[in-house]
């Protein structure tokens, strides 16, 4: 089974885009990039696409490659300040000059739509989330919307990034399954992804995933992207190889990456719903 992420969230979009208009909120997102890396502008103007076709409005803040760590934060203030942005996104990742922990901190826990401050973390790992990193939870949705089973079953995250592999371990525990987070340093690695009923891998390494590593019926989210020098996108997973064992899989592109933004819609939307009746649960 193709786990269609695509199809998934046109479908919470489609849902999104009733809900705002019957609230009568306008929610608002703004997004700030430093540089100009092409990946990134590209990802931001997916979620400004992403926010016109729901009704939220959308502002950009562009900063020059050289913008020091201080002018970063200054323009997070400005945005923490202004009542009108439900919502703040910093696209990562930041130049080398820039501290990322520094400016993550920064952004208002309540505006922090990514859900990396330490608050929404800290929220996560206690099993009462405000706004759930949007992959991880991009993730859920997909495994819900497909009907995969989590209570019970043994899931493998194969990654331990601060916005990937331990808030996704952290879900998937929350939900009720038994969970092993692998990284560079696990002894026996491709022993620990058979054990697998669920097998996320957000390493970032073209095909590094293969057919030997996966358990037969296992469930397969492939949340790496990685790029050739043709510019041809491929997840972690090879995945026509490891598709014939699996149970069901994920595609690049067309997974978890499209389940990305429409969990950030999502988030700002409950952003919004938040400022006007209850922000003092993250104050």
């Amino acid at each position: 089974m193709i786990l269609d992420g695509k199809a998934v969230s046109e479908k919470r979009l489609e849902l999104l885009k009733e809900k705002i208009d019957e609230s009568g909120l306008y929610p608002r997102l703004a997004t700030v990039i430093v540089g100009e890396d092409p990946a990134s502008q590209m990802y931001v103007r997916m979620k400004h696409r992403a926010c016109e076709r729901v009704g939220i409005g959308s502002i950009g803040i562009e900063l020059s490659i050289d913008a020091s760590t201080e002018q970063v934060l200054e323009a997070v203030a400005r945005l923490n300040a202004d009542p009108d942005i439900d919502g703040i996104l910093v696209q990562l990742p930041l130049p080398r000059g820039v501290e990322t922990a520094r400016v993550i901190d920064a952004v208002a826990p309540i505006k922090d739509v990514d859900g990396f401050h330490p608050f929404n973390l800290g929220r996560l790992l206690a099993g009462k989330p405000v706004y759930a990193p949007c992959t991880p939870q991009g993730v859920m949705t997909i495994l819900d919307e497909y009907g995969i089973p989590i209570a019970g079953k043994r899931a493998v995250v194969v990654g331990r990034s601060i916005d990937v592999g331990r808030p996704m371990a952290v879900l998937l525990l929350n939900a009720d399954a038994t969970v092993t987070i692998c990284h560079s340093r696990t002894e026996n690695l491709a022993d620990e992804m058979r054990r697998a009923d669920i097998l996320v891998s957000a390493v970032g390494k073209a095909k590094f995933v293969r057919p030997d590593m996966v358990k037969a019926g296992a469930t397969v989210i492939d949340v790496g992207i990685n790029q050739d020098e043709q510019g041809r996108l491929s997840g972690d997973v090879d995945f026509e190889a490891v598709r014939e064992r699996a149970g069901a899989i994920t595609p690049v592109p067309g997974g978890v990456g499209p389940m990305t933004i429409a969990t950030l819609m999502e988030n700002t939307f409950k952003a919004a719903r938040l400022r006007t009746c209850c922000d003092e649960i993250v104050r």
